[in-house]
């Protein structure tokens, strides 16, 4: 779930008043505490039976919302941030958000324009060894820029998880997550993962990438291939949920179970997929 604090609605759009920028979308403006937020988000799951989620800090910057939620709730929300590799200060943004207590790093190479094979990141993978790295592929829109008409200039030459193989191959100890089934990179996610064992794909979204497949492609078929292909504890589900009134995107879970259900997927392979992993990478 991406956390939309106060913090990141500021960072986003350069300062504006956050009440103001919240009712332009019609969305729920969070509360400047984001233990308030990180509140409202335990009820909601609450609200939904859900165990536990991962939370992402959606802006590099906004690492202290996310760790501050966490602390709060440490057994209900697991804590994910996003950085710009190619910013001076990477390594010791990454190490700081490490140590409190944050354990996935999330990487969009189309939205700060670098490859993941580039030879300037390599210093950071060591730093992530033990931990995830989520490295996000294919088609990227960003919903919220959208709506605040803000530019979104990314460049998907560098979005094919192909890039990512040689650097899973070199870091063994780093474990890796590609969001969206690889987000229009079906074929080539599914490459990566099964030629390196510390690939993991995660099923959040819509997944409407699957209009961009040649032949019928639905979410069956996806969760076919993949689980034959990574097996069920490399599937890591989730909704992409961001924002309140909406909340927990509940349609998301009941798509994706009544999938598992038809293609036959028993119940220990269904709680590896829908939560089992997920807490075992936070180990």
């Amino acid at each position: 779930m991406h956390f939309f604090s106060h913090r990141f609605f500021s960072l986003l759009t350069g300062g504006r008043d956050v009440a103001e920028v919240a009712a332009q979308l019609e969305w729920e403006a969070p509360a400047a505490e984001p233990e308030l937020l990180a509140d409202r988000w335990v009820a909601e799951l609450d609200r939904h039976g859900v165990t536990s989620a991962a939370i992402i800090a959606s802006m590099p910057g906004d690492e202290e919302s996310v760790a501050r939620a966490v602390a709060r709730h440490p057994a209900r929300l697991h804590g994910q941030f996003l950085l710009n590799p190619l910013a001076p200060d990477a390594a010791a943004r990454l190490q700081s958000a490490f140590a409190a207590g944050l354990h996935t790093v999330c990487l969009f190479p189309a939205m700060h324009r670098y490859s993941v094979a580039d030879e300037r990141l390599e210093p950071l993978w060591p730093l992530a060894a033990g931990r995830n790295v989520f490295v996000h592929c294919g088609v990227l829109s960003v919903g919220v820029r959208k709506k605040l008409g803000l530019p979104s200039p990314f460049d998907m030459r560098f979005s094919n998880p192909l890039d990512l193989h040689n650097v899973a191959l070199r870091h063994p100890g780093v474990r890796f997550v590609i969001p969206h089934f690889g987000a229009g990179f079906f074929r080539e996610a599914l490459m990566l993962a099964d030629l390196c064992p510390n690939v993991y794909l995660d099923t959040s979204s819509s997944n409407n990438w699957t209009k961009y497949a040649a032949g019928a492609l639905d979410l069956e078929a996806v969760f076919r291939q993949a689980l034959a292909v990574a097996g069920p504890r490399r599937l890591l589900f989730g909704t992409d949920s961001s924002f309140f009134p909406r909340g927990w995107v509940h349609a998301v879970f009941t798509a994706q179970t009544e999938v598992l259900a038809r293609i036959g997927v028993n119940r220990a392979d269904a709680a590896a997929i829908l939560g089992e992993t997920l807490l075992s990478l936070q180990q």
